[in-house]
């Protein structure tokens, strides 16, 4: 589940329950049309609630980093928790700048 909110040009998208290959398409679906049509100038993804990720968790920060940057917005990843963390660390996605 994802609940969004659009404050100053932010979109903040706050992610509940287990990210996986189930989920992560209908997240998508509903962070891409936001972005689309609001066009933020930051994207945040709240993980603070999210009890479980695999590889489809991955690719949904990677695709969420493309899709705000082709309408010149920027990506950050907030409250991540310590296990899902390593995941994203052990990913390199960390590199890109977008933890927070």
């Amino acid at each position: 589940m994802v609940e969004t909110d659009f404050t100053d040009d932010v979109l903040t998208a706050k992610l509940y329950g287990e990210i996986d290959h189930h989920r992560a398409p209908a997240i998508r679906t509903k962070i891409d049309g936001q972005t689309e049509s609001l066009r933020p100038k930051e994207l945040r993804l709240d993980f603070s609630h999210v009890s479980f990720m695999d590889s489809s968790g991955i690719g949904l920060i990677m695709g969420r980093y493309h899709q705000v940057s082709l309408v010149g917005g920027k990506l950050k990843v907030v409250n991540v928790p310590k296990g899902i963390e390593k995941i994203i660390n052990l990913s390199g996605i960390e590199s890109l700048g977008v933890l927070r």
